[in-house]
């Protein structure tokens, strides 16, 4: 290990012996890491890729695009690559993925999302849903399903079903029931997180985006909606942060003790809570 020599005749080999024969743990250059022998960080003089964040933290280091030039997002990948790790890079515009498939030809673009992903495995667990409130709304909504699905959970996405017409996210209660996770992104006044809330009794992550009109503050005011919701267990990301609600609502799908998918409703009180029922009332004859 760096910074350690492995002589027994000299003192730090003797501070090592003494250690190992107490049950001690060695400084933090020698933290675990998968039993890997490898440095815990590439040093390529503008960035410090961690190669040990899948073990701290379950998911490898992402690449955050926008302000790093072609160069280095491109040296990062490598970095990851040669260390076997899969890539995420986020906030990719097409001429850095066009650059970046030159150097690395089985690169894959995700153009919605504005994501591009390497070396991942198809294998994908549980259920979580992704609900857009507008098709504006969607390119947030992509960031947070491809990177959910880049961290192996199935997901299924339900867009444009915002609170202008209820009864479309109503079509889809019982598939959003089945999740283990609910991922709602919505702008504008940002309500739909709420209503959703009142409906599922699964772990529910709001995102709010930067899409409206002058008072929505690029997306304050969604986000203060989101904040000061009465659901209980509602969490709340930063404005157009998909990627952020993306990790968590995989974290939750691959908990050990997450619940299996779920193929009836769920129970309250012993009874079931029965599907919202949709009344079609013909537009001839509705109050105006």
């Amino acid at each position: 290990m760096r910074g350690y020599r492995s002589e027994s005749g000299s003192s730090t080999g003797r501070r090592q012996k003494n250690r190992r024969s107490r049950g001690d743990h060695p400084s933090h250059d020698t933290a675990p890491h998968s039993g890997s022998a490898a440095a815990p960080d590439v040093d390529l003089g503008f960035a410090h890729v961690d190669m040990t964040r899948m073990d701290y933290c379950g998911i490898p280091e992402v690449v955050y695009g926008s302000g790093k030039t072609t160069e280095q997002v491109i040296g990062i990948i490598r970095a990851l690559r040669a260390a076997g790790q899969p890539v995420l890079v986020t906030r990719a515009n097409p001429a850095l993925y066009r650059a970046v498939r030159r150097a690395m030809p089985a690169a894959v673009y995700h153009p919605v999302a504005k994501t591009i992903t390497l070396g991942v495995r198809p294998r994908k667990e549980g259920l979580v849903v992704v609900v857009s409130a507008g098709t504006a709304d969607i390119p947030v909504a992509e960031e947070a399903a491809v990177t959910a699905e880049y961290l192996g959970a199935r997901v299924e996405r339900i867009y444009d079903v915002g609170v202008a017409g209820l009864h479309r996210v109503l079509r889809h209660i019982d598939l959003i029931r089945r999740a283990r996770a609910v991922v709602v992104v919505a702008g504008m006044e940002g309500a739909l997180p709420s209503v959703v809330g009142g409906l599922v009794d699964v772990p529910l992550i709001a995102v709010p985006t930067s899409v409206g009109y002058g008072a929505s503050l690029q997306g304050l005011a969604a986000l203060l909606t989101m904040l000061n919701s009465c659901v209980p267990g509602l969490a709340v990301v930063n404005i157009d942060n998909g990627f952020g609600a993306g990790v968590l609502a995989a974290r939750i799908n691959r908990m050990p003790n997450a619940a299996k998918e779920r193929e009836s409703p769920p129970q309250t009180h012993g009874q079931a809570v029965a599907p919202v029922p949709v009344r079609r009332v013909p537009f001839h004859k509705r109050r105006v």
